[in-house]
């Protein structure tokens, strides 16, 4: 006790500066003049002229601690735990007077002393994306063992000059081809340049090949392009011709039934590959006759402004093509159908339940490679090209779609459209028009299968916390209804439509307004919307009075659900567009 008396006695003798700390530890001005002896005035005095409040927490931590050690030092009588408590607060003021030099402007190496050590000595830096023997060879077992029949096929022909397959869907060609190319690249040393309908597209690619190098030899492969030790580029690119090209390697040309201007971007992407070491595969779901990449898989193309004796004759037909055949034209071909895949090892499907859920034309065109004449379409594929962008490119200014807000406070509007037999249905998240005139942006599109309506409705809930949602379009015919009563819960001002010819005429041509004008823009490697929208037909009534317009809505890719979502967002827009007379909805400038 008479150590503390000491040590309060002799701390006393300095009474501003004990009357400091002691307002630091939460002491009343009050309480501090009664301890010290002095008057209340003075001591305020003291807070003031100090600036007591304005001190940080550096400083206040340091005055305390300090204080500690002064008590601790003139204290008589010291046991070893006083003398271990004085060595700590030694540090800790140490520690302090660090912190105060970084904050006076000085560097990491104030705080910690350790990190001016941590470079001195050589060290060995491993190569981006290096990879040993062992994990090349466990990385090319793998891609041996998951090869099924028909990609075998694929894999006997790599050294072809050129490959061109037309295959149906979910049959895995994105899955083999990323493999191949790592592979290649890993062997070879070639480049590999993948080409899509958009950039977005082309970096499945890359997400397949990072998966698969993970997984089967634990390597992580990083960066656009991924860049391997041996100098290998595998690129991912979408089909914009300014970006494709003053490339060279290998080239995979995905979708390209699907492509826009493929003549003008097929000049580019061949020149890529034209060294004899490089190799050309085209690869895509069938779309339309009147596609510019038709005449290239028939030959017709090959034998364009040739003599009559040069011309050859090319068999595309499926018994030709069906085990792969090299043309006269030195193309490589083979169809791939969702049968031949079946037969051939493809476990995936049920092909039995397929034809129940497909109609019989949806199923020749997207299982069967059957092209589509589209000539009696409402919505043909070459008034839908123009509409299909490289969305990285074109919208990269306001569109971020792996951002918490995608399209920050700007406005979006929902389309939502149920299968009738419940089983599928599409929804769609399109951006108005920023100008009146300008264009809408499909930002996202979805299809549930197999979802109850809670779950669907949630799901458009879900949206409309990542979107700022001014309107939510819904039909609410038959299985409708039970989404769109949930929908109603967390926005009242659902709009419904209650489906008839007349209905149905209305959605139909404002949508047509809409794309027929260019006022349109979705991803072009969504080729599931273009085929949905390829599908709305023209027919009559059942009771041949009126017209109406139909499509396959039992798909399993929801093949119409998609294109009447679509139909529902743009109807809030009155059928003559935006004009200062006749809405009175948001509009936000750009």
């Amino acid at each position: 006790m008479a150590g503390m008396n000491t040590a309060l006695n002799a701390t006393n003798m300095d009474s501003r500066r004990l009357g400091k700390f002691l307002y630091w530890q939460g002491w009343r001005v009050t309480e501090i003049a009664e301890y010290v002896g002095e008057k209340e005035p003075t001591v305020h005095s003291w807070k003031k002229r100090d600036e007591w409040d304005r001190a940080d927490t550096v400083e206040r931590v340091g005055g305390a601690l300090e204080a500690r050690l002064v008590q601790l030092i003139l204290k008589d009588g010291k046991s070893g735990g006083d003398f271990k408590e004085i060595d700590l607060l030694h540090r800790q003021l140490e520690r302090q007077a660090r912190i105060q030099r970084y904050q006076g402007g000085g560097t990491e190496t104030d705080l910690n002393p350790k990190i001016a050590n941590r470079n001195t000595a050589e060290r060995k830096r491993k190569a981006r994306n290096d990879y040993s023997e062992e994990q090349a060879e466990r990385l090319m077992e793998a891609f041996r063992d998951s090869l099924f029949q028909y990609q075998h096929d694929w894999f006997m022909a790599r050294h072809e000059r050129t490959r061109a397959i037309l295959k149906s869907r979910q049959i895995g060609a994105t899955f083999y081809f990323a493999r191949e190319a790592l592979i290649d690249a890993m062997e070879t040393g070639r480049n590999q340049i993948f080409l899509s309908a958009s950039k977005s597209q082309a970096h499945l690619f890359k997400q397949y090949i990072q998966a698969f190098a993970r997984e089967a030899a634990d390597l992580e492969l990083s960066g656009d392009p991924i860049v391997l030790p041996n100098g290998a580029h595998i690129y991912f690119l979408g089909t914009n011709a300014r970006t494709a090209q003053g490339y060279h390697g290998n080239f995979y040309f995905d979708e390209f039934f699907w492509t826009f201007r493929f003549e003008e971007l097929n000049k580019v992407a061949s020149g890529m590959a034209m060294q004899k070491q490089y190799r050309k595969t085209y690869f895509s779901t069938p779309s339309s006759m009147a596609h510019q990449a038709y005449p290239f898989w028939t030959g017709e193309r090959f034998n364009k402004r040739k003599a009559k004796k040069d011309r050859v004759d090319i068999d595309v037909s499926h018994a030709a093509l069906q085990m792969g055949h090299r043309g006269e034209d030195k193309i490589w071909r083979q169809i791939v159908t969702i049968l031949d895949a079946e037969a051939r090892g493809c476990d995936l499907f049920d092909v039995e339940e397929l034809r129940m859920e497909y109609s019989a034309e949806a199923f020749e065109n997207l299982l069967m490679c059957q092209f589509v004449d589209d000539g009696a379409s409402i919505f043909p594929l070459a008034m839908l090209q123009p509409c299909m962008v490289d969305t990285w490119d074109v919208w990269a200014e306001d569109y971020k779609p792996h951002a918490i807000r995608p399209f920050g406070d700007r406005q979006v509007w929902i389309g939502y459209d149920p299968a009738e037999s419940g089983d599928s249905a599409g929804l769609i998240v399109a951006a108005p028009p920023a100008v009146p005139g300008g264009k809408f942006r499909v930002l996202e599109r979805h299809q549930f299968r197999g979802m109850d309506f809670a779950a669907q409705a949630e799901f458009i809930r879900s949206i409309t916390k990542r979107y700022w949602v001014t309107y939510i379009g819904i039909d609410a015919t038959g299985m409708g209804s039970g989404v769109a009563q949930l929908v109603k819960q967390f926005f009242p001002n659902v709009t419904t439509f209650s489906y008839s010819p007349e209905i149905k005429t209305r959605l139909v041509l404002k949508a047509y307004d809409v794309i027929n004008k260019g006022r349109l823009e979705f991803d072009a490697g969504w080729t599931d919307l273009a085929q949905s929208l390829m599908a709305i037909r023209k027919t009559m009534t059942a009771s041949g009075r009126q017209y109406t317009y139909t499509a396959s809505r039992t798909d399993e890719i929801g093949h119409a659900d998609l294109a009447w979502a679509l139909f529902h967002a743009l109807q809030n827009e009155p059928l003559e567009g935006q004009t200062v007379r006749n809405t009175g909805r948001i509009v936000l400038s750009s």
